[in-house]
């Protein structure tokens, strides 16, 4: 008996089987963009690897690499909510095949988060649950990743159909719910210095605008997709000024100074959070101004009897 014919036999046909590989599409053929994207969601595992081999990690390497993949989930988990608003302002109908993926890296790094958190307590269950408790931070990380559980356990074509459409879409939904929850868990273990939450935060607050204007039946024009960008670019500033001044104490007057002094930045890393998600509206708005538009199909010619002729 040919390969083949034993691998049909017990449902595992050459098909199938590609079928499931990360850099191919659904019908197993492969996929570029698919490919890169798998690459690219690799990319922070294996920095954090080289890190921790080269002993780069600090004093507190399983600290350091609990901060890593709580960081990176984030930021991957907004990468995925701007895959369907950059299809629509790029018309790229293609993106929307990776977004499951990218949401199960964002569910494998969270879950890594929690694992380097356990070792890094020495799988102290009972000091792990009273901290988890205790701390409020804790516990609203611990709900995100619940959240992020479910969605990934039922994020197949089968659990669709099991589901139905309707109340699967509700079920999934709850991603904007547990994002806030996953960026105020960010903040609030931040402390001090929270640049990083308030950049990823204006990020979300601006791929929402996009939500918002789309269920608004507002067009994503240039100049939408411009004025877009400088208001949440301008919030998030705002927002990151308020928070120093009501939780740390910080001179309100000093934050919102270096967000006045984009002129004078002598570095990327003085680059302020809100000037990132002005740029990062800008460029959304450039890429879609110089999009490639679709071909028109050609018009189809009715066939039938001919007309008759004009006396």
């Amino acid at each position: 008996m040919r390969r083949g014919e034993c691998n049909e036999e017990n449902g595992m046909s050459p098909s199938l089987i590609s079928s499931w590989l990360p850099w191919t599409d659904r019908q197993g053929r492969f996929s570029g963009l698919r490919a890169a994207a798998f690459a690219l969601v690799l990319v922070p595992a294996l920095l954090l690897a080289v890190d921790a081999w080269m002993g780069q990690l600090g004093s507190k390497p399983w600290t350091q690499a609990v901060h890593d993949t709580g960081t990176w989930a984030v930021r991957l988990l907004l990468v995925t909510l701007a895959v369907s608003p950059l299809r629509r302002i790029l018309d790229w109908g293609k993106l929307i095949g990776i977004r499951r993926m990218l949401g199960l890296s964002v569910l494998a790094y969270a879950l890594g988060h929690l694992a380097l958190y356990c070792i890094d307590l020495a799988f102290d269950w009972g000091l792990i649950l009273s901290e988890i408790v205790k701390r409020f931070y804790l516990l609203v990380g611990i709900t995100a990743l619940v959240g992020l559980v479910a969605l990934g356990m039922t994020s197949t074509d089968g659990m669709i159909r099991r589901m139905g459409a309707k109340r699967w879409q509700r079920l999934h939904n709850l991603i904007y719910v547990i994002t806030m929850l996953g960026l105020l868990h960010f903040a609030l273990q931040s402390k001090i210095d929270v640049t990083q939450p308030a950049l990823v935060t204006g990020l979300f607050a601006l791929l929402m605008v996009y939500r918002g204007l789309d269920k608004l039946k507002i067009s994503l024009t240039t100049p939408v997709l411009i004025a877009a960008a400088l208001a949440t670019g301008l919030a998030t500033a705002l927002c990151e000024t308020a928070w120093y001044a009501l939780a740390t104490g910080v001179s309100a007057w000093m934050v919102f100074q270096a967000n006045a002094d984009f002129v004078v930045y002598q570095d990327l890393a003085s680059v302020r959070p809100g000037h990132w998600v002005a740029l990062a509206g800008l460029t959304a708005a450039l890429a879609g101004a110089f999009r490639r538009p679709k071909a028109k199909p050609a018009r189809r010619v009715k066939t039938g009897a001919p007309a008759r002729a004009m006396p």
